[in-house]
């Protein structure tokens, strides 16, 4: 009786691949908010909750900040900024496993089903040599960029001080988190070609997809691309065309955005915002003196956000691409939804409009909230939460003036956004599954 209670008392605790996630990524952002609140980790005081929130949204790759991170932290504060970024950016499960390798230990199954979860894999097949080559990507990638911005900005601020911005913000690139340590970002770079064609180019890359990516590299033909690169490739270059010049015609003769730019510093200025609101929260021109139709394109594409599997948020492009030909497939009668001339399973349809409708509903839920919370209009409001959950980091200049409650709810928004509104549902709930068939029936709709 008493090696039963034992057993019973002493039972190890089970975890599914998304509670471990979600729990190891908890263990971070408290890691994190820790090591930001040590006294030689700022040049100025902060509240606890402002040290977690940084902590969350650099470790979530967002980007919102509730104080001026250039001016707050010190060396040491920034690089455990620049540090949460990198492994949140690539995943706290790709650097384990990383570490793994490098001992030379062989990865169990247990690993790889977390990796599997982690990447947003279809299959265990192929996953440790997606990681092995994510690495290398990454190097290579993060150093084009230091290389370049180098160039740039070395010979204006020098060596070390230069190195240094070149470094953090790359990284802050790559990853899709919108922190600048400047105050008004990056806008005073708004006309500078090399500044916004690197910090571009390293957003666009981040935020394919590591899969895409891949697969460009070994297929290097369009026709032989898997489905899943094609419509990112092809959408990414739609949207993001779409985008740009929507911006350029909406803020033309805006005085506070492009109206008091040069005609080249218009279209960088476009080129550069057009770009960013899908994945990484930096911004050339004033965000919170856009025009009205600019913001609600922009909520928009913080909404969509980047793609499967990359460093940027959202319910990801291919799940808002689904849906869409979903409605036209619909509209048009067809029972089946044809991309490429390849069916796509009734089970990712309602995969898309599980996480479509999940997100609309916590963003709805935040909104509220903070709109009894908060002393702002609505717009702010919404953009700050959209943001947040699309771990974006733009922001019409609300953050800093976030109460306490407010920054809870944002902090948990950021949290959601980053694992993705089905993998935290399946963390605190047990699908089940049945095989039972019930007769059809009929419900009135529309």
């Amino acid at each position: 009786m008493r090696e039963y209670r034992s057993k019973m008392m002493y039972k190890p605790i089970k975890f599914t691949p998304p509670q471990f996630l979600a729990l190891i990524f908890i263990c971070l952002v408290t890691l994190g908010g820790l090591l930001l609140k040590l006294p030689f980790a700022t040049e100025k005081e902060i509240s606890w909750i402002d040290a977690f929130f940084i902590s969350t949204s650099a470790a979530t790759v967002t980007g919102l900040a509730p104080i001026d991170v250039g001016s707050t932290f010190t060396l040491f504060g920034e690089i455990v900024i620049m540090l949460l970024i990198q492994i949140g950016g690539i995943g706290v499960m790709a650097f384990a496993v990383l570490v793994v390798i490098m001992l030379g230990k062989k990865i169990g199954m247990k690993q790889r089903l977390l990796m599997q979860e982690a990447l947003n894999q279809p299959s265990l097949g192929g996953v440790i040599r997606l990681v092995r080559n994510l690495f290398i990507f990454v190097f290579i990638m993060e150093l084009l960029g230091v290389i370049f911005l180098v160039a740039k900005w070395v010979p204006e601020m020098g060596w070390t001080k230069g190195l240094y911005y070149s470094l953090f913000h790359t990284i802050a690139a790559f990853n899709n988190a919108g922190f600048a340590l400047w105050p008004d970002n990056l806008s005073r770079f708004v006309g500078d070609p090399i500044v916004n064609l690197v910090i571009t180019t390293l957003i666009m890359t981040g935020g394919l997809g590591f899969t895409v990516v891949f697969d460009l590299y070994y297929q290097r033909r369009f026709k032989k691309l898997s489905l899943h690169s094609k419509v990112m490739l092809v959408s990414t270059l739609i949207v993001n065309v779409l985008a740009i010049l929507a911006i350029f015609v909406f803020e033309y003769s805006n005085p506070n955005t492009l109206g008091k730019l040069s005609a080249s510093e218009k279209i960088w200025a476009a080129y550069f915002q057009g770009i960013t609101p899908r994945t990484a929260g930096f911004n050339t021109i004033d965000i919170a003196s856009l025009q009205q139709p600019t913001l609600m394109l922009m909520l928009l594409l913080m909404f969509v956000g980047a793609g499967s599997t990359s460093t940027g948020g959202g319910i990801k492009l291919t799940t808002f691409i689904v849906i869409v030909f979903a409605v036209i497939n619909f509209i048009k009668g067809k029972e089946e939804i044809i991309i490429f001339n390849r069916t796509i399973r009734n089970q990712i349809l309602f995969r898309a409009l599980a996480i479509l409708s999940i997100s609309i509903l916590f963003i709805f839920i935040a909104t509220m909230l903070l709109t009894f919370t908060e002393d702002a209009g609505l717009m702010p409001i919404l953009f700050e939460v959209v943001s947040a959950f699309g771990t974006v980091g733009l922001s019409m200049n609300f953050t800093p003036h976030l109460s306490s409650l407010g920054k809870i709810i944002i902090i948990f928004i950021m949290f959601l956004g980053k694992m993705g509104p089905l993998t935290l549902v399946y963390s605190i709930s047990k699908p089940e599954k049945t095989k039972v068939r019930y007769p059809d029936g009929e419900l009135f709709t529309g």
